[in-house]
């Protein structure tokens, strides 16, 4: 049987995008049992609560809820456990510098499938204030009111 071809995504943190101001943006595996792998496929995964920490020269990722699998045994998943992101080591530093120089946070935008492999994009991020929030809003819904107005006009 061939692998799947393309990019399926299983789940998004459409959230994230509103809380924090996306700065860079970088892909990585993660190391899963095979029940997670089983749980993903039936489409299921919340992205949250989770974010990415790098702790002695390892990327990992906590918060990331992964149900556990309906079909599974005693072999099953705990569905929040810390999950080890699989990253080149020069992208390691590189997030690790950014991390703690700038005030910057690892925050995962989106989990997919990637040629039958999990790949989570996590976003190097900086935390909105709430008027940052309200006019993101307010330019959005000015773009808004623009494309109706050309839209009537034609």
């Amino acid at each position: 049987m061939a692998a799947d071809r393309g990019k399926k995504i299983i789940a998004s943190n459409r959230r994230a995008r509103h809380d924090y101001t996306i700065e860079d943006t970088v892909e990585a595996g993660l190391v899963l049992t095979g029940t997670e792998v089983k749980s993903l496929r039936a489409g299921r995964a919340t992205l949250t609560d989770g974010f990415g920490q790098i702790t002695d020269g390892e990327a990992w990722l906590y918060g990331v809820h992964i149900p556990q699998y309906t079909q599974g045994t005693w072999t099953n998943h705990d569905p929040r456990r810390t999950r080890k992101l699989l990253l080149h080591r020069r992208e390691i530093d590189k997030l690790a510098s950014s991390v703690s120089e700038r005030g910057l946070t690892l925050i995962p935008l989106s989990l997919y499938f990637s040629d039958g492999k999990v790949k989570i994009e996590l976003g190097l991020a900086r935390g909105k204030r709430s008027y940052d929030k309200r006019q993101d809003l307010a330019k959005r819904d000015a773009a808004r009111e623009m494309e109706r107005a050309l839209r009537r006009r034609r």
